[in-house]
């Protein structure tokens, strides 16, 4: 299916690694024009030098998105460039295990802005480019908005504001023509999860008790699938769809995990 995203801007917050890395991948080979966020220079560039290998085209952005001014600058960055924004995907976050016994007020704080404030301040600052193309918003949550995980308040708390947000936003935004829509990630394969599992006791005993636990196929979310959902809600192809959270998790959340083993 032709997604119709041939030399569309797409703004991709934290698109150098893991699931930001397979949107802007997925992107680039739709023919859009993926633009990256984020605050590693070198890891955005590598990513960049990655697609141009293959002849795709790409933008990058260094911002530190905890700050609010690095918000608007990466933004008038991207207008300066291309003149317009036609998506965001507000990406970038970290699960940084800031819990509730052994938390604190700063730290709390301190992931707001890593995981939901910067969602804000982004949508806020494309706002006039996004009315100008009819573009759409894709926000990346996580299960632990609905399933709880223990020991991460902080980032349980982030994934539920980027999932009312998402709601409010597709409300707000209607008489722009702009849709805003959330994928919802529960286990997803990525180099990050690889190196979280690697540091534990037994690692290839822990995946595998995990994916025994997803109903379909017995195997974590890839990337690229991630991805494909996401270009495809940046699309017309899409176009009667807004303020829905969609799970792309192999019917990890919603469905019984007895049947993972049956």
């Amino acid at each position: 299916m032709d997604l119709q995203l041939q030399n569309k801007v797409v703004v991709v917050t934290g698109g150098a690694k893991g699931i930001g890395e397979g949107i802007v991948r997925v992107l680039a080979h739709e023919g859009a024009i993926p633009v990256i966020v984020g605050r590693n220079a070198e890891d955005n560039k590598k990513a960049i030098d990655a697609l141009s290998a293959l002849g795709l085209d790409a933008f990058q952005v260094v911002a530190e998105l905890t700050q609010p001014e690095s918000c608007e600058q990466s933004v008038a960055t991207v207008m300066k460039k291309f003149g317009r924004i036609d998506g965001l995907v507000n990406n970038a976050g970290v699960n940084d295990g800031v819990g509730l016994e052994y938390g604190n007020y700063e730290a709390f704080m301190a992931s707001l802005h890593k995981n939901v404030v910067h969602y804000y301040l982004m949508a806020h600052y494309a706002l006039p480019a996004l009315k100008a193309s009819e573009g759409s918003i894709v926000n990346i949550s996580s299960k632990t908005a609905e399933t709880g995980q223990g020991g991460t308040s902080a980032y349980a708390a982030s994934n539920g504001g980027r999932n009312a947000l998402t709601r409010e936003w597709a409300v707000e935004l209607l008489k722009y023509g702009i849709r805003v829509n959330a994928v919802i990630v529960s286990e997803c394969w990525t180099p990050l999860y690889e190196k979280w599992i690697r540091k534990l006791p037994s690692p290839e005993e822990k995946l595998k008790s995990i994916t025994a636990h997803i109903p379909l196929e017995n195997r974590m979310t890839t990337a690229e699938e991630i991805a494909n959902m996401v270009s495809f809600l940046l699309s017309r192809r899409s176009s009667h769809t807004t303020g829905q959270l969609i799970y792309v998790d192999g019917g990890y959340v919603h469905l019984d995990r007895a049947l993972a083993n049956s």
